[in-house]
């Protein structure tokens, strides 16, 4: 399966987005080089949305360089600056302290909070092995049905889940939400960004679509992962996330719940254990072998690297639904 992309975004482009201050990846030319709409991005999937929806317009900078765990960023006097300096910071609060304090310290100018956008599901600190993807009737796009507060209050990240850019559908919203405040910010080019939106968005209904098909009719719809950054995935696509962890892929898990999950995976009849790309694979590997079942890569899309299953965001996803269509026997 191949979903259709308006504009590719490699990883090699990604790497370079802080090595040159100046430069971005969203296609300027060396003469017009950074003298598009500036966006400060806070992590990989909204540079990406950037990109699509801006165009040759913008001067798009992700502060979190490929290989770092977005969840634990620590900003450089220069990217605060450069926070400080930019016409739309891009980002999702609660995500990364690091840049909501950044943003709050410059006033909030810029700010372009993608949990304004679209409807964030509340966060879960840790899966009880439950079947919580099917409460949503909606795919997602509300938060009825998805009322599982986080009752060991996740301090890092509030109440709500970041990771909504593992849903394409919430990524078509801000992408809308995105075209308007580049069109306010650069009304020459309004109607070009509004149009890019659009197209984005048939990309993204692809990938609905796509995800939609290929997992309506599967053997299990149990995912067992590193940590909870699964759940709108789970929610759209009727699965149900077991997490090791909660939000933050750094949080240790306990022997007890290591133990607990191993126990759930023979349980459910789980073939395999997912890891991320960013993640040292240590605890789904112990796991794995307890229960005697294999490990595969499900990367929640927090940045690309020369690991990556992919290198731009419609080519993860691909790569993470076939991984997904053969881990759940999908037919």
């Amino acid at each position: 399966m191949r979903f259709a992309m308006p504009v590719r975004v490699t990883a090699a482009c990604a790497a370079s987005v802080l090595a040159v201050a100046t430069s971005g990846c969203g296609g300027q030319s060396d003469e017009d080089d950074g003298a598009g709409v500036s966006v400060i991005t806070g992590v990989y999937p909204f540079e990406w949305l950037t990109t699509q929806v801006g165009g040759d317009h913008v001067d798009v900078n992700n502060l979190t360089e490929p290989g770092v765990d977005p969840h634990a960023l620590e900003l450089s006097p220069r990217q605060t600056g450069q926070v400080s300096e930019a016409d739309v910071a891009f980002y999702v609060s609660g995500l990364q302290p690091a840049v909501d304090d950044a943003i709050e310290q410059e006033g909030g100018r810029s700010a372009l909070d993608v949990a304004e956008l679209v409807e964030l599901l509340p966060a879960e600190e840790e899966d009880d092995g439950h079947d919580h993807g099917e409460e949503d009737d909606n795919h997602g796009h509300d938060e009825e049905g998805a009322e599982h507060e986080d009752e060991h209050g996740d301090h890092d990240h509030g109440a709500k889940d970041p990771h909504m850019w593992l849903d394409p559908n919430r990524m078509s919203q801000a992408a809308e939400g995105l075209a308007e405040r580049l069109a306010e910010v650069d009304p020459d080019h309004a109607e070009e960004y509004r149009a890019n939106a659009e197209t984005t968005t048939e990309t993204l209904t692809g990938i609905d679509e796509e995800y939609s098909g290929t997992l309506a009719d599967c053997e299990s719809r149990d995912i067992v992962v590193n940590h909870a950054a699964f759940s709108y995935l789970a929610a759209d696509y009727d699965l149900n996330q077991i997490s090791v962890s909660g939000i933050d892929p750094d949080s240790e898990p306990s022997p007890a719940r290591v133990a607990e999950v191993a126990d759930l995976v023979e349980e459910h009849d789980v073939t395999t254990v997912f890891t991320e790309t960013l993640a040292p694979p240590e605890t789904a590997e112990t796991i794995a072998e307890e229960a005697n079942v294999e490990v595969a890569v499900l990367d929640p899309l927090e940045g690309i690297t020369e690991e990556s299953p992919g290198d731009d965001y419609p080519s993860v996803m691909e790569a993470n639904l076939e991984t997904l269509s053969s881990a759940l026997r999908c037919s």
